[in-house]
């Protein structure tokens, strides 16, 4: 299991696209992959648990992951979060 702390950089007018893509990159990941706000985690393939966090730009998250393909997972998501306006 490795862990990455990250602030969430995102638009404040394409944030719900940038919540959905973030769940999208997660999803092509074999690892079990978590975010964490606060106390609260939810799984980072989870439309619902992701925005039941409640995440705004300017957030400091964890990224967790476990699994063979962990390290590449944590990578992937944590440069998004950097910066999410250059995907969209």
């Amino acid at each position: 299991m490795i862990s990455r702390e990250v602030c969430f950089a995102c638009d404040e007018e394409t944030h719900m696209k940038s919540i959905a893509l973030l769940i999208q990159k997660a999803s092509n990941f074999e690892s079990s992959i978590y975010i964490e706000k606060n106390d609260r985690r939810a799984n980072a393939k989870s439309l619902l648990g992701v925005m039941s966090l409640g995440i705004d730009s300017g957030d400091q998250l964890k990224v967790i992951a476990e699994g063979e393909d962990e390290e590449a997972a944590v990578e992937v998501i944590v440069d998004y979060m950097l910066d999410t306006t250059k995907e969209l």
